[in-house]
Formats: structure tokens, sequence, C-alpha cells
């Protein structure tokens, strides 16, 4: 859909580049995805944390996380926070710096991540469906830790397709746990269980730990999911059986790549037939045309600084 907006180039090709980004992310709900196929991951440092405001000692673990972007590595800072122990790894130099600012111990491959003793879960926000399966089922994956798993919870926080979210899950349950893997409660004691766990909220949601999780999985698993979830979100809804969440994501996302295409066309509809958009806008929120992209992600530059919630491109 081409817009008509006369607020700046730049404006236009963000909210087009936003828009078109939600469409493909949409489109995945039939894909699989064929390439399989991305660079092996660099060397990679982990950290804990002496940090203790939510979990005591006796109770704090280690948690592995995959995938420290604009999102994970808030998420991180989160779980840090609740003190917990940390092993994090990640493709990027600079982010893997930043984390191992609070030093420790290094993890050279999601496969030593997850035959690191006292992992107990491993969570991961990663960019593709592509990245997924490597990490998981790659040369150096998670899936093939020497002797097992450690981890017997996997949950992936990605925003991919339901179907590579379930070849995920039965890949995980052709796998096997160590011996002195430790099961979580509810979930199977011969093989690592995998949770697809999106998120909803942004990276403002991220830093401040109210993100919604839409997770797909068996009931126990997601039962145990829950309590490290709540760590970095505030919402936790249970979708169903694997790739559901995944499933949820997508239709949410469909929905609103439709109403910021709708909301920047009411705009520059408007401004042609003369009205002021921060009015138009104001029109719009206190009537039926109100919705997200209307209150706290409007186009309309001279809007955004009147929004209810900052602007946050990663807000999806």
């Amino acid at each position: 859909m081409m817009l008509v907006l006369r607020w700046g180039v730049s404006a236009r090709l963000t909210w087009l580049s936003t828009v078109n980004m939600l469409s493909q992310q949409a489109a995945q709900l039939t894909l699989h995805g064929t390439s399989r196929s991305i660079s092996n991951s660099r060397s990679i440092c982990s950290f804990s944390s002496s940090s203790s405001s939510k979990s005591t000692r006796e109770d704090a673990r280690k948690i592995g996380f995959i995938g420290l972007g604009n999102m994970g590595s808030r998420m991180v800072a989160n779980l840090r926070q609740s003190g917990h122990q940390l092993v994090v790894h990640d493709q990027s130099i600079s982010a893997m710096e930043a984390a191992c600012k609070d030093g420790a111990e290094a993890a050279s491959s999601p496969a030593q991540m997850a035959a690191t003793e006292g992992v107990d879960v491993i969570i991961t926000m990663l960019p593709s469906p592509q990245h997924v399966r490597e990490v998981y089922c790659g040369r150096n994956g998670i899936l093939k830790a020497e002797g097992g798993l450690r981890p017997a919870l996997l949950m992936d926080s990605s925003t991919i397709d339901p179907a590579t979210a379930r070849e995920m899950e039965a890949a995980a349950a052709a796998s096997s746990l160590h011996k002195d893997a430790r099961p979580c409660s509810g979930c199977s004691a011969a093989h690592p269980t995998l949770v697809d766990a999106p998120v909803s909220g942004g990276t403002t949601g991220a830093s401040k730990a109210t993100l919604t999780f839409m997770c797909g999985g068996e009931k126990g698993a997601i039962a145990a999911a829950e309590p490290y979830l709540k760590l970095m979100g505030k919402t936790v809804i249970n979708c169903g059986q694997c790739g559901n969440g995944q499933a949820a994501k997508v239709c949410n996302n469909l929905v609103l790549g439709v109403s910021m295409a709708a909301v920047a066309e009411g705009l520059a509809l408007g401004e042609r037939l003369g009205l002021d958009p921060k009015l138009l806008s104001d029109i719009f929120n206190s009537s039926s045309a109100r919705c997200w992209s209307s209150d706290s992600y409007n186009p309309c530059p001279v809007c955004i600084l009147s929004c209810a919630v900052p602007c946050d491109m990663h807000s999806f």
C-alpha cells in the first residue's frame, strides 16, 4: 500500500518499512523457511549476577539466554536484577562485551551452554526462523549438547512461524536429557520440553518487565515457564499447543499492520482535505477510530510528541 503522507521522506520510509516488516511476519504463518545456514556463532561470554532483588540465594537459578539484541538485552537485565545467574550467547561482539562487564565464565556455543552444569532453562530471542533452527538444531546447536541437555525446559521468544515452532518442539522431544539434569515439574523426565513464547510490548515493555507472553506448549511446561516469564513481563497467556503462541503473535501483528496503514491513510486524506493532522488524531483518539497506532504510535511527527506512550520502533 502506497502512503501519501507529506511529513518528510524519513518518516514515510520508516513507516512503510515497519508496515512491510509486519506484513512479512504475518506471511510466515504458512511458511517453514527454507534456508538453514547461518554463520557459526562466535565465542561468547557469560555472566553471573550478585543482585538479589526478587530471588533469594536458595531459589536462584542459572538461566541460559541466547540473543542479546534490542529485546534480549533488556530481558536479560531483568533476569539479572531478579537475582538469577546468567549464561548468555550472541553473535555480536559488542553485545557480548556489554554483557560481560559483569564478568564470569564463557560459553563457546549454544551446545556448550546446554551442556553447562547447573543451567536449568534456556531462553532464546532470535531474529528469524533460520536463526532458531541453527541455534537449536545446527552443528553446535542446543540439541547437540554432548551427553544430553542439562536444561529440561526451553523457551523460544522469537517471532517466527507456527510450523517452525512445532518443528523445534518435535526436535526437542526427540533429544535426551543429561543423566544429571533436573526435570521441571510438569515436564518430561526423559527429554527437554520446548515452549514457544513470543512477546508483545516492545523494548519499552522489555525494559520495564511489562511484556505479554503468548505461550504454546504442554500445559505443565507453560506452568513451569511462567515464573521465569513473569520476571520479564506481567502477562503470560496459555494459547494451547506448541506453535499457537506464534499463531497468536502473527495474528496480532497482522491486525497491527492493518491499523498502522489505516491511520496513516486516514491522516493523509484528512490533510489533503484541509484538516490539521494533530486535530484529526485527537478526533480519532476520542472516537471509534482510536487504536494503538493512533494514540501511541502515530505516524505524524507532530502527533508523536503528544502520544500517550513514547514512540518505540520495536513495539510490536
